[in-house]
């Protein structure tokens, strides 16, 4: 059963940028979707990107162009590069993967917060 671990949130002032890392282990991400997922105070969690085993990229329309999910495989992390960060990125960011052929995220990360200033 993969375990993940997220790292890398903190406070940063609109239009910055901040790197979120995800490291599994008991599992490698490359043979898993790996996403990257996100909760506001009061709103419902939403998706932002997720990576395909094959490394197909998906993300959501308000952090396209903005925000790239990546993967290395020698360190068995997933990495969310965040840049023009604006107040409403403002979030709990977690880690999730999803077995290939499953329809739903079955193991999440703890969460890290990212707080983006105005």
């Amino acid at each position: 059963q993969v375990q993940l671990v997220e790292s890398g949130g903190g406070l940063v002032q609109a239009g910055g940028s901040l790197r979120l890392s995800c490291a599994a282990s008991g599992g490698t991400v490359s043979s898993y979707v790996m996403g990257w997922f996100r909760q506001a105070p009061g709103k419902e969690r939403e998706s932002v990107a997720v990576i395909s085993s094959g490394g197909s990229t998906y993300y959501t329309d308000s952090v396209k162009g903005r925000f790239t999910i990546s993967r290395d495989n020698a360190k068995n992390t997933v990495y969310l590069q965040m840049n023009s960060l604006k107040p409403e990125d403002t979030a709990v960011y977690y880690c999730a993967a999803r077995r290939v052929g499953m329809t739903q995220f079955g193991y999440w990360g703890q969460g890290t917060q990212v707080t983006v200033s105005s």
